[in-house]
């Protein structure tokens, strides 16, 4: 095969999920992150968090086509400790499509307790989030950490990623500790990964 056809082969998948976020978007704007799948750097940067020698499941809040959930596997997660909760039922049947071995959970992950259910065996090792938390009032951004941390082993991290400058949930919470990346330019727009442990 030449080469720019090989190169065209290896983009396909990538302009493919970019087209599914884009329709996606448009038709719900509010449900979705981001208009376009991270980039691999952010996701790379959100997986580096993640303690691939730990035991428990580890829970992404909104795979969407799986940008994240493909940097945690290169991480070195196993595909079998994955929680995948996705709201959009086209992005589950692609989900459980590109990862069989993983548990794909159709729900809404600001019910998540509700969405969970009994899909965890054991507590979290992590939570990784690509929800777009700061279109949503505090009140439901703090009840959806908290409910994070109930599902999650003490001192374990919640890891959300925003575009914003802020942070998406206060530094200030009480016994909880605040970490940030720096700013990742290499996304479009530019990131920055904030990670809470409750102690």
């Amino acid at each position: 095969m030449p080469l720019q056809s090989s190169v065209r082969a290896l983009k396909k998948p990538r302009l493919d999920d970019e087209v599914r976020f884009l329709r996606s978007w448009i038709e719900k704007p509010l449900h979705m992150g981001a208009v376009m799948p991270s980039s691999k750097v952010l996701a790379r940067t959100m997986a580096q968090y993640v303690d691939v020698l730990s035991e428990g499941p580890v829970v992404e809040l909104g795979p969407g086509t799986g940008a994240i959930t493909n940097a945690l596997i290169e991480h070195g997660v196993d595909q079998k400790r994955l929680v995948l909760v996705e709201y959009n039922p086209g992005f589950c049947a692609l989900l459980r499509d590109r990862y069989p071995q993983a548990k794909v959970v159709q729900g809404d992950a600001y019910t998540l307790r509700a969405s969970l259910g009994d899909a965890l065996d054991a507590p979290a090792s992590a939570v990784i989030s690509g929800l777009p938390l700061v279109t949503k009032p505090m009140l439901t951004r703090l009840k959806l950490i908290r409910d994070a941390f109930m599902a999650l082993a003490p001192g374990a991290p919640f890891i959300q990623f925003t575009y914003s400058v802020a942070p998406p949930i206060p530094k200030s919470l009480p016994g909880v500790s605040t970490e940030a990346s720096e700013r990742i330019w290499m996304n479009l727009p530019p990131a920055r990964v904030w990670v809470y442990r409750k102690g």
